[in-house]
């Protein structure tokens, strides 16, 4: 409908005083000024100037189209400085776990936006395998998911493993100490989603010692995870960490024996080097700096 150029002769006309001393003032002829601002009100389809014998002047609808162009331009400005001034600036999709929202992300996000504060965070909760996809088809710039999903040809940063732990209600279950396969293997269990590797971990664990498979529940969310335990629906594998995040949960470790215990979790924070480098290794620094505690 128009551009800056347009806003910037309204402006020089408005500013000189008119069409001879705007010219003037831009190096433009006049007849090209002229030109412009009636080309521009025939495809806005209002009068933005109204003409008498002592020259021009901005008419109501000539007023409002000023305002919110100068709006634009210090918009423009702005926008401009921010980008030319060294500083990371823009939008940064990013993809995380769920076990990774409640406990690395925080401090990782808090850090990076007293370092860069004109960074905006998309952030998407995801599984593992849904985030490889994103990142492949560029909808997400940087991830931070389980290592063995990540596909190939990412920048891969390994993160501090996440130990995982059988836990149950008390007051619904009472199992062995220590618990073994078979026990655990006898209750329903509430797990991650069933397309992870930490479902079909669960699953590998269980299942070749019985001749029943196991009743394994997923879930993408770690919270109802987290109630569905605490209500006896039925026993459940969590991350310590985020056990210790709802002290109030109602539930407790199960102690289980050396062969039922679960690998950790491992993650990594990947992107692809071609497309967001710059961002990808500032975040890579933040979170393995937010991941010391």
């Amino acid at each position: 409908m128009f551009g800056f150029r347009d806003i910037e002769i309204i402006r020089a006309i408005v500013r000189h005083g008119g069409f001879r001393a705007a010219s003037d003032a831009t190096g433009l002829a006049q007849s090209a000024i002229s030109r412009r601002v009636h080309h521009l009100e025939d495809r806005m389809k209002i009068t933005i100037f109204e003409r008498d014998g002592r020259g021009v002047r901005l008419s109501a609808a000539g007023r409002r189209f000023c305002e919110e162009a100068e709006l634009l331009v210090a918009q423009r400005d702005r926008i401009l400085g921010e980008l030319t001034q060294g500083q990371m600036a823009g939008v940064v999709r990013l993809g995380v776990a769920e076990t990774i929202t409640h406990t690395l992300l925080p401090r990782l996000l808090t850090a990076l936006r007293a370092r860069h504060p004109l960074l905006r965070f998309e952030i998407s909760v995801d599984t593992s395998d849904q985030m490889a996809h994103e990142l492949s088809a560029d909808g997400l710039d940087v991830a931070i998911m389980l290592r063995d999903e990540a596909p190939r040809g990412m920048v891969l940063t390994a993160l501090p493993p996440v130990s995982l732990g059988w836990f149950c209600s008390p007051a619904h279950f009472t199992l062995p100490r220590p618990a073994g396969i078979d026990d655990l293997a006898a209750l329903p269990i509430v797990s991650f989603p069933k397309t992870t590797i930490p479902h079909r971990r669960v699953l590998d664990l269980l299942t070749p010692v019985r001749r029943k498979v196991a009743e394994v529940h997923g879930s993408a969310s770690l919270a109802t995870v987290l109630h569905l335990v605490a209500q006896g629906f039925g026993i459940g594998t969590i991350p310590h960490d985020i056990v210790a995040s709802w002290p109030d949960a109602g539930i407790e470790e199960i102690e289980v024996t050396p062969e039922a215990r679960l690998p950790d979790l491992e993650f990594a924070i990947c992107y692809m080097p071609e497309r967001n480098e710059e961002i990808g290794r500032e975040l890579t620094r933040a979170a393995v700096a937010a991941s010391v505690v």
